[in-house]
């Protein structure tokens, strides 16, 4: 990948228009989780240390085009100060004369809040003469959101083709952490991945099984499988008209010289609820009346078992449904033994997605493995094999 960072740019004096990515959790107008803001800090303290002005845009929640109160980024400018720990401005609006004179009022080192790019409908159209109108606010463009970098939108991709364009430190992590994983990866190299729907990842199934050596499949994604191979999966979530694509997976992977590993035992119950009575079973003997709710001990045993044969692992989906007790067990085991061969140099671990997120956190793990991924759908696209607009107009 070819991409200019911070290290090639001299910040001194310098408008930086910094794409962030402050679309944050609130619950009840209050923040309840810090990761992306404290991710993005150090480029901001770079930058504001260099002596830029440095200008950070974002947007929040799907206002569609227009003014909404409640999805203001004012809250995320105070959030944003606390974590600096120093005084943040915040512009009432992205563009226009009200931004202008915000920005004229900085000192080298000062950094501003522009209100939600998206009170703007122009903002998601990719609209030129929007792009033009944030574009005259800077003199250079950092982009530091790789979880919007998916979208070609103004802010995303626009802008960047109107000033000299830069990855920030956040970016760059993000962009050396993939292309470790996947683009240049040490092999042998595997996959896991888990969630309910094969429809919703036959791309990345199938660009992943191209470039792994080993592709495991987990959570209700993996009955689906089962279910193709003409095992009865009881009451199960599964998909039964991806039947043939899961076999045309499977195929594929032979071609490609790819293992896949399905679970051999499987965790049931009759009712999906927390800590209900359960059963582990062969996935050759579940039960009619039950559903696969995680993967069993003998299949954790083997997969813990595979870790040490891998020099690198990506990550995208819970084995289990996770959030309920005691499904989480084959997850949480799993995490803990991938985190321990991090820790020994022994394996590069790279995860990402909302779900995997949580399971690492719940596991306590996640900042024990070498990269975890903020973004949701771009890490999901760029694991897919697609083109990130907002990566690509910073090449």
């Amino acid at each position: 990948m070819s991409f200019r960072t911070l290290d090639s740019l001299n910040a001194a004096g310098k408008r930086v228009l910094l794409r962030a990515d402050l679309n944050v959790p609130v619950r009840d107008g209050k923040i309840t989780d810090l990761t992306r803001i404290e991710r993005l800090s150090p480029t901001i303290r770079e930058l504001s240390g260099e002596g830029a002005k440095v200008i950070v845009c974002s947007h929040f929640d799907r206002p569609r085009g227009k003014r909404v109160p409640e999805m203001s980024l004012r809250p995320m400018a105070d959030a944003l100060s606390h974590v600096l720990g120093r005084p943040v401005a915040f512009a009432d609006d992205c563009i226009g004369d009200v931004a202008k004179a915000a920005v004229d009022g900085m000192a080298n080192g000062d950094v501003l809040v522009l209100e939600n790019t998206r009170f703007h409908p122009e903002e998601e159209k990719n609209d030129a003469t929007f792009s033009a109108a944030l574009a005259s606010l800077a003199d250079v463009f950092v982009n530091d959101a790789f979880s919007a970098a998916h979208r070609a939108h103004a802010s995303t991709e626009g802008v960047a083709h109107l000033l000299p364009a830069y990855a920030g430190r956040l970016m760059q992590a993000e962009l050396e952490a993939l292309d470790a994983a996947l683009g240049n990866p040490q092999r042998p190299v595997a996959a896991i991945v888990g969630g309910a729907k094969v429809s919703t990842k036959l791309e990345l199934l199938g660009n992943l099984v191209t470039k792994v050596n080993m592709l495991i499949i987990g959570g209700a994604m993996a009955n689906t499988f089962l279910a193709a191979q003409g095992k009865a999966v009881g009451k199960s979530l599964q998909e039964a008209e991806m039947h043939e694509m899961a076999r045309s997976i499977l195929t594929q992977a032979a071609s490609a010289g790819c293992e896949i590993v399905l679970p051999v035992d499987a965790v049931v119950a009759t009712e999906f609820k927390p800590n209900p009575p359960t059963q582990t079973v062969s996935v050759d003997a579940v039960p009619a009346d039950s559903m696969i709710l995680d993967v069993g001990p003998v299949s954790i045993a083997s997969l813990i078992a595979r870790l040490p044969s891998l020099k690198t692992l990506v990550w995208n989906g819970p084995l289990g449904a996770f959030e309920t007790p005691p499904f989480d067990t084959a997850t949480v085991a799993l995490a803990k033994a991938v985190a321990e061969a991090t820790g020994r140099g022994a394996l590069r671990s790279v995860a990402g997605g909302g779900d995997t997120v949580s399971a690492l956190r719940q596991a306590g793990v996640i900042d024990q493995l070498t990269y975890v991924s903020s973004a949701g759908g771009a890490f999901l696209e760029w694991l897919e094999g697609k083109t990130l607009p907002g990566v690509a107009a910073l090449g």
